[in-house]
C-alpha cells in the first residue's frame, strides 16, 4: 500500500476544518440567540439558554455541512458547476 498523496491529505484536512468551523459558527449563533431569549426571563435562564442554544447550533452546523457536502458530491458526479 502506498502513502496518501499530498493532495488527498490536504483535501481531508480542508474538509475537517470546514466542518469544525461551520459547527463552531452555528454554535456561537445558537448560543447568542439562546442567551438573549433566556436573558428575557432571568440570569440563570440566560446561561441555560446559551448552553442549549450552542448545543442546538452545533447540531445544526454538523448537519448543514453534511448536506452541503452531499449536494456538492452529487453535482460533481453529474458534471454540473456550482457557480
Amino acid at each position: 500500500m502506498g502513502e496518501p498523496s499530498v493532495g488527498s491529505v490536504r483535501e481531508a484536512v480542508r474538509e475537517r476544518a470546514t466542518r469544525v468551523l461551520c459547527r463552531a459558527r452555528y454554535a456561537a449563533i445558537g448560543g447568542a440567540i439562546g442567551g438573549a431569549i433566556g436573558g428575557l426571563i432571568g440570569r440563570n435562564a440566560a446561561s441555560t439558554g446559551a448552553g442549549l442554544g450552542a448545543f442546538a447550533g452545533a447540531i445544526v452546523g454538523e448537519k448543514r455541512t453534511d448536506v452541503d457536502s452531499i449536494v456538492a458530491e452529487l453535482l460533481e458526479r453529474r458534471g454540473v458547476d456550482d457557480e
